[in-house]
């Protein structure tokens, strides 16, 4: 076993991780990233998940840097694609024309995005990037950590990194875990939390958001690309939960916000394939246009799958033995195959045949052999139990007239950052009595504050991902792009500054002159938005 010394150890490699080491490493200090997959990005990259952003998000509501990432995706098009005349002059270039983001792309692209800001500081070693390295133990001594054990899942040789400041970015809370601190995971109970759509009765630690296996997919109609009917495609082509329309591999399935049901087939248009309408799943999440080129230079476009049919609800990753978890990652990947089998041989066809063999798998763009995405989609992680928990009545529409409080989300005098995004809850896990469905409320543009960054206990760890101080509800919320980039890359921002002035993380939050330090920081040396202004944070989406 190696040891290594470095001043801030950030473990998990998604967007947050990659946002903290990159600001640490912009103030100065030394940093060693790590990641237990074989690409940097997380939900963006590995996960292969477009981002998911807010409408003002190209003029506000982002760092600086996570406006460099995505100039840094627009301009790799520009320069390594032989792009159309229009989509060249395209200012706001959206490479996939996807309809759920103004930037889709291929996954790949994100990975070299993230390298291109990370690389400076790799050049001279001052970041240091650990790749395919999971952690498997945290010591600690009294309320710090001390140092942090990881292992290579290629050789399996281990590391340890001892480091003033550690940074949990994984995508499950892992080191939360590993180092016992406090934390909470699954549905809390209303009557913790006061919330309006928190569950009755105990809390529900195994009621936890449905995790999902996406995979990329292009078309060629006079193609034939089945792939071998999965082992379990007999049990996924006949589950269906018990608050679903109809069987889970159809094109049927609810309007989230409303829980009518809907039909929602891949193709709605001929044209669908070559991008020229909007109005199908084909679109929503397409990574690549075919539209941007010169006519017949691709013959499809690509788009990524990530629809309801493959949300995985049969268990949990969390509060479960390694062996369970194991089986539903094992089934959940099945759940994936056996929806693309499905599509490819038995789905209802627009002329009124069945079946689209020319779907191909599209592994080659995501990193994989196998076809699907290098890593399962997280959406709630365990959470730590902070020193501020954001609540439903903090950013909720409903939740905040019924509690008689004034329109618009609440105002952290410790803001570190803003975001935007539905509290969007997929279908969950469940416990003894299954799966629940959505929960898809309105609630208002708001505030990442920093006291959701302070575990109230230990000292040393600062939470870099969707395991921040938030509930089941919230995390609905504060779990997409560019929340995750913003939350790590001030826990990035703030171990750099502790080590730089001699502060800790608590003293920081609850000392306003410090307090003040470290927002200037933020706003002045790394283009932080704290706030919104009064007419986005009072309207809702």
């Amino acid at each position: 076993m190696t040891v290594q010394e470095t001043d801030v150890l950030v473990v998990g490699g998604g967007l947050g991780g990659a946002a903290a080491a990159l600001a640490a490493a912009q103030l100065g200090r030394r940093v060693v990233l790590t990641e237990e997959s074989a690409w940097l990005g997380g939900q963006m990259t590995s996960q292969a998940v477009p981002p998911d952003e807010h409408p003002w998000i190209e003029t506000q509501g982002a760092t600086r840097n996570y406006r460099r990432l995505r100039n840094n995706i627009r301009d790799y098009y520009r320069r390594t694609y032989d792009l159309n005349a229009d989509a060249r002059a395209a200012p706001l270039l959206n490479p996939g024309g996807g309809g759920v983001s103004p930037i889709c792309h291929e996954p790949r692209v994100g990975v070299i995005a993230i390298g291109e800001l990370l690389a400076p500081y790799q050049a001279d070693t001052q970041l240091t990037v650990l790749l395919e390295h999971e952690p498997v133990a945290a010591e600690t001594e009294g309320d710090q950590i001390t140092a942090v054990t990881l292992r290579s899942r290629l050789s399996g040789e281990e590391v340890t990194v001892t480091a003033p400041y550690v940074l949990d970015a994984t995508e499950l809370g892992d080191l939360l875990e590993l180092a016992g601190v406090e934390h909470v995971i699954g549905a809390e109970s209303r009557d913790d939390t006061g919330e309006p759509h928190a569950v009755d009765g105990p809390a529900r630690p195994l009621d936890q958001q449905a995790f999902t296996w996406c995979f990329a997919v292009d078309y060629h109609p006079d193609g034939d690309f089945t792939v071998d009917r999965p082992a379990d495609y007999a049990f996924w082509r006949d589950y269906r939960p018990d608050f679903w329309p109809a069987k889970l591999l159809s094109w049927q399935d609810v309007i989230p916000q409303t829980l009518a049901p809907r039909r929602e087939a891949i193709f709605e248009h001929p044209d669908s394939p070559r991008g020229h309408v909007t109005a199908d799943r084909w679109n929503f999440r397409r990574i690549f246009s075919a539209a941007h080129y010169a006519p017949g230079r691709y013959a499809s476009d690509i788009t990524m799958v990530n629809w309801p049919q493959i949300d995985y609800m049969a268990g949990p990753l969390l509060g479960v033995d390694e062996p369970t978890r194991a089986r539903h990652l094992a089934a959940a990947r099945q759940q994936s195959l056996s929806f693309l089998y499905w599509m490819q041989t038995e789905a209802p066809r627009l002329d009124g045949g069945t079946g689209y063999p020319g779907l191909r798998l599209r592994g080659d763009v995501l990193g994989t052999d196998d076809g699907l995405a290098m890593r399962p989609y997280i959406r709630e992680s365990r959470r730590v139990l902070a020193e501020l928990t954001v609540l439903e009545q903090h950013v909720g529409v409903e939740a905040r007239a019924l509690a008689g409080l004034p329109a618009g989300s609440e105002v952290y005098p410790d803001s570190v950052g803003v975001g935007s995004y539905r509290i969007d809850l997929h279908p969950s896990t469940g416990d003894e009595d299954g799966p629940r469905t959505y929960i898809d409320i309105a609630d208002h543009p708001f505030q990442i504050p920093l006291g959701a960054l302070i575990p109230r206990r230990v000292e040393n760890l600062l939470p870099a991902n969707k395991n921040i101080g938030t509930t089941h509800i919230t995390n609905g919320c504060y779990r997409l792009h560019p929340v995750e980039w913003n939350v790590g890359e001030a826990a990035g921002a703030l171990a750099a500054h502790c080590l730089n002035t001699g502060a800790t993380p608590r003293k920081v939050r609850n000392d306003p002159a410090l307090l003040a330090d470290f927002q200037q920081l933020l706003t002045g040396t790394l283009g932080f938005q704290l706030g919104w202004p009064e007419h986005i944070r009072t309207a809702h989406r």
